[in-house]
């Protein structure tokens, strides 16, 4: 046990409950029911990173809902969605997304996302290029992102807007993690980026697994709660850095391979949020979680 483990007096209780919970998750089956999916459609670097980037920034809301609206928006951006936002003009990217609409975002703001990664994309290379090199310089992953999103939003987005600066509604998509939102989609982007290969997520960029921060979404947070990784209310960066905080010193080296498996228990329903004992029996959780310890 890490030294990190001897301070958290839970990890000899949490880590294997974790563990039983990751060897029970049909990690194949529930990713029919994740974005990421999509993204395993290609097998190009670049078009896995934009498709990425696509796919986690606009999944906010029910997966039922927002899937199939990226997956059309993805054959339209057939047959290298990396190309067209290297290659193409503003006009064909209005195109190419005029059929996108879900809640509060559009077509423009899809647009101007494609618009803001090819040019990160023609300048260094690739966004995994440019986030690495980032990453480096800071020796953490908030700064890095931080410097990625002020990189997709300094672009001048006049032939897309009429207006040179990102929308509010762009900015929906890509919260600045120095005003402490958890940056839950942000965080996801970077564990399929850097993560793996496993399936799941690709291991594709520079960046050691271990400097990843959770994906903190409702799901996450809530059993979180449960089981004991954190005890605070907010959907925040710091918090996120806790649950982070406490995985690490079950697994110093990757604290985030929970995170799939803890996010689908809650997206699939089996999670009650309540002491249920038709639904709770089987559950590798519930030696450790409020709710029956």
């Amino acid at each position: 046990m890490n030294a990190a483990a001897i301070r958290w007096k839970r990890a000899d209780v949490v880590g294997p409950a974790l563990q039983e919970l990751l060897r029970g998750t049909d990690a194949a089956a529930r990713v029919r029911n994740d974005p990421v999916e999509l993204v395993h459609r290609y097998r190009d670097p670049l078009d896995i990173e934009i498709a990425g980037l696509l796919c986690a920034s606009l999944a906010y809301g029910r997966v039922d809902l927002f899937k199939p609206r990226l997956a059309a928006l993805l054959d339209a951006l057939e047959p290298s969605p990396s190309t067209v936002a290297r290659e193409a003009d503003p006009r064909e990217l209005l195109e190419r997304c005029a059929s996108f609409s879900y809640r509060m975002t559009g077509p423009r703001d899809v647009a101007c996302l494609l618009h803001a990664a090819g040019r990160i994309v023609r300048s260094h290379g690739s966004l995994g290029t440019f986030f690495a090199a980032r990453w480096r310089a800071a020796g953490s992953v908030r700064e890095a992102l931080g410097d990625l999103v002020d990189e997709l939003c300094a672009a001048d987005f006049t032939p897309l807007l009429g207006q040179r600066g990102p929308t509010r509604r762009l900015k929906h998509l890509l919260p600045h993690p120095s005003r402490g939102s958890a940056c839950k989609r942000l965080n996801l982007f970077l564990r399929w980026m850097v993560r793996g290969p496993d399936g799941v997520d690709f291991g594709l960029w520079d960046v050691p697994e271990s400097a990843l921060v959770m994906p903190l979404d409702t799901h996450v947070h809530r059993i979180g709660r449960f089981i004991g990784l954190t005890r605070r209310l907010d959907l925040s960066w710091r918090t996120a850095e806790e649950v982070t905080r406490r995985l690490r010193s079950l697994d110093a080296n990757d604290p985030v391979r929970f995170d799939f498996a803890l996010s689908h228990l809650g997206i699939s329903g089996e999670c009650a949020s309540r002491r249920d004992a038709r639904r709770c029996a089987h559950c590798s959780l519930k030696p450790i979680c409020r709710f029956w310890t």
